[in-house]
């Protein structure tokens, strides 16, 4: 017989979103996300081989995005002031 305990728990919004995005992906409840990570972070089966296929999966992501032009602060302005003395 198949039986599970109902716990309760707090999460940060960015959590919430990121599991919803998690269960989209994969098809599956919220509830089975957070089964299979718990299940992964107790049984310690993250390997090599997850994390290379991790990296496969998300090379490139950001290829076309554009960083924001940064402007210098006080403190880089100060700090070349002292270089240049």
């Amino acid at each position: 017989m198949w039986c599970m305990q109902r716990t309760n728990i707090y999460l940060a919004d960015r959590q919430t979103e990121a599991l919803d995005r998690l269960a989209t992906e994969e098809q599956v409840s919220r509830a089975e996300v957070i089964r299979r990570l718990i299940d992964r972070g107790l049984t310690g089966t993250n390997t090599l081989d997850d994390d290379l296929a991790t990296i496969d999966q998300t090379f490139g992501a950001m290829a076309g995005a554009v960083a924001p032009q940064r402007t210098p602060d006080a403190r880089e302005v100060w700090l070349e002031r002292l270089w240049q003395s």
